[in-house]
């Protein structure tokens, strides 16, 4: 084979296994596990991840009925030490967990009963991506919550005195309905760069670690 075509070749491949995004998987459950890695093992860009520690740009898998503390504890280690981004696989969060997940970092929340090969590989690349992605029902509920405790919080009208510029308040609303870069781009006739480096530039001058605590924070703050 000719020299340039092995060149080129070689360079296929490498750009190939850039493209793909280490998987790992967390769950005391062996069964759950076993599921998982069965549901995604055949996406043709997720590579799945057998033990040691996992490197910034992994997207973590963590498997449980509910978010009780060990799963925390593991989240908060997995984000915030190791630079994983989250996947959180549960069937079910109650009221008073819902913010803990949001502020360990988790990205993307697949409820266990829809947790298909499709809606796994969904989350997946969400969460590489940097993208937020609730259930519908868990965002309303996040959306409900955070806005009550804000109100109870200050119990007073009036913005903030500092935070957010409107451009960035204008994307989050369509975060918050869901929507994703392509569809926000469009809305507010932005590039969809120019809405990537709007995100970015919020997350990281206000320490956020993805989409959902971005929203979180607006709620909050009582910009949403």
């Amino acid at each position: 084979m000719p020299s340039s075509l092995r060149t080129a070749d070689t360079e296929t491949a490498t750009t190939v296994a850039r493209r793909r995004i280490p998987v790992v998987v967390h769950t005391p459950d062996p069964l759950s596990r076993a599921g998982v890695l069965s549901q995604l093992g055949g996406h043709p860009v997720i590579d799945l991840v057998e033990g040691g520690e996992p490197r910034p740009g992994t997207v973590a898998v963590l498997i449980g009925e509910t978010p009780d503390e060990a799963l925390l504890a593991a989240l908060r280690k997995l984000v915030r030490s190791d630079g994983a981004r989250a996947v959180l696989v549960v069937s079910a969060i109650r009221e008073t967990e819902l913010l803990d997940v949001i502020e360990c970092g988790v990205g993307a929340v697949v409820w266990r009963h829809e947790a298909t090969a499709h809606r796994l590989s969904q989350a997946v690349l969400a969460a590489s991506r940097g993208d937020g992605d609730l259930p519908a029902d868990l965002l309303g509920r996040l959306i409900n919550q955070v806005g009550s405790l804000q109100r109870s919080v200050t119990g007073r009208p009036g913005a903030p005195v500092s935070g957010l510029v409107p451009r960035e308040i204008d994307v989050l609303r369509l975060v918050a309905e869901g929507l994703d870069t392509g569809e926000i781009a469009s809305k507010l006739s932005y590039s969809e760069r120019t809405v990537k480096n709007v995100m970015h530039g919020l997350t990281t001058r206000l320490h956020l670690r993805n989409r959902a605590h971005a929203v979180a924070y607006a709620l909050r703050e009582g910009y949403l």
